[in-house]
């Protein structure tokens, strides 16, 4: 695994499983040119879905639920700006971003 550090962990390291989620996520939306975005609507949960924030034609597709510390370590090991994720012979590179969407900060996951 490499991450926007560009820290290479030997292949006996465990992939975290915050990436292994963002990368579930990652897969979805990269590949359409859309976005992944995070918003926590709740204390305990954060809702994911696909789609570009200021498209307000095309609503936000919600995809599902990632819990609030699965969050919180996705936010720990990426950063802000352009990041570098190798899982496996996968490579994800995209741009960590912030915004609001309707009035709930949002951590956005677009392409880079």
């Amino acid at each position: 695994m490499t991450t926007s550090s560009e820290l290479v962990n030997s292949p006996q390291d465990a992939t975290p499983e915050s990436l292994l989620a963002l990368s579930k996520y990652l897969d979805l939306a990269l590949d359409k040119g859309k976005s992944v975005v995070m918003m926590r609507h709740e204390v305990s949960v954060c809702s994911v879905y696909v789609g570009e924030p200021a498209d307000e034609e095309n609503p936000l597709a919600r995809q599902g639920t990632i819990a609030a510390a699965v969050a919180d370590e996705i936010l720990e090991l990426t950063r802000a700006g352009v990041n570098r994720i190798e899982l496996g012979d996968q490579v994800y590179r995209f741009v960590r971003s912030f915004t609001h969407v309707a009035g709930v900060g949002a951590v956005v996951f677009g392409p880079a």
